[in-house]
């Protein structure tokens, strides 16, 4: 049986649209991509897609007694009221292991896929858009967990929680470019993966999770402002427990970077992807 090769696009689509084109006109592929990858996951295992859920609930459970009860943590930050601290952590949390599963993914979303890229016809990109909506998805369960768990400690849901999910898809651009451009550099540098695990843990370190922006010294905190995740973070959080939305202006500025980093991404990712043949 003769082998089709892949052909290399002569002339790529660059403009700033093509991204999110590209997510739409593969959205069926995407989707079955997603719940394929979803799925084999759980492949084998008794509890199946229902560990999806449970995890998230044992990490709150676990973060719940370590920093509740033994470090006996709390959040306090003038004009917001007292929370339960994981209730706080957790927040943070599900953005930045959205963040974490993406980037660590990414320097091997084309080489762990070498078949789509020598021999049959298909869109490489989308690879990344699997990425992102298979860690959506996890992100997604750990909310539910999240609801749950500030129902059992009787935490109330502000009403600027409906605006969350606005803010997940501010987001997304900036998660799929960084990993478009994560999963270019990783086939031509294999090291990659180890690099990209380091930085991924500082970001999440030095981004407002387990601290409030209050808690550095001022002279540290412009660390905070270059951190892309700082402001989904802070948002999410004032959203959902303190009924406080950003301003227009931080959302106009933070979605300008979010899709100059999508295109840009991409834009490396194009330009690269002739050369994946050869050296996969």
């Amino acid at each position: 049986m003769k082998t089709i090769e892949r052909p290399v696009d002569a002339r790529p689509a660059l403009h700033p649209v093509a991204p999110f084109q590209s997510l739409t006109r593969h959205s069926r592929l995407i989707f079955e991509l997603c719940k394929r990858d979803i799925s084999g996951r759980y492949r084998g295992s008794m509890g199946g897609v229902f560990w999806s859920f449970v995890i998230p609930l044992l990490m709150l459970a676990i973060y719940s007694f370590v920093f509740g009860y033994i470090f006996r943590s709390r959040w306090q930050v003038a004009d917001q009221p007292a929370t339960h601290f994981t209730i706080v952590l957790f927040v943070g949390l599900i953005i930045s292991n959205f963040f974490s599963e993406c980037a660590n993914r990414a320097p091997t979303l084309v080489t762990s896929n070498p078949n789509y890229v020598k021999k049959v016809i298909f869109p490489l990109e989308t690879l990344t858009w699997v990425a992102v909506g298979s860690a959506l998805f996890h992100a997604a369960i750990s909310t539910i967990a999240l609801l749950v768990a500030m129902w059992l400690t009787s935490t109330p849901l502000a009403w600027t929680a409906a605006g969350f999910p606005l803010l997940m898809l501010l987001f997304l651009p900036m998660v799929a470019g960084i990993t478009w451009l994560l999963s270019a550099v990783g086939v031509y540098f294999r090291d990659a993966q180890q690099i990209v695990g380091v930085v991924t843990m500082a970001l999440v370190f030095l981004s407002p999770i387990f601290y409030s922006r209050e808690a550095l010294p001022e002279q540290y905190r412009w660390m905070l402002s270059i951190n892309p995740l700082t402001f989904v973070v802070e948002s999410a959080r004032g959203m959902i427990l303190w009924a406080q939305v950003p301003t227009l202006q931080s959302i106009l500025s933070y979605a300008s970077v979010s899709l100059s980093v999508a295109w840009l991404g991409w834009l490396a990712f194009q330009t690269t992807r002739k050369g994946f043949a050869d050296v996969l």
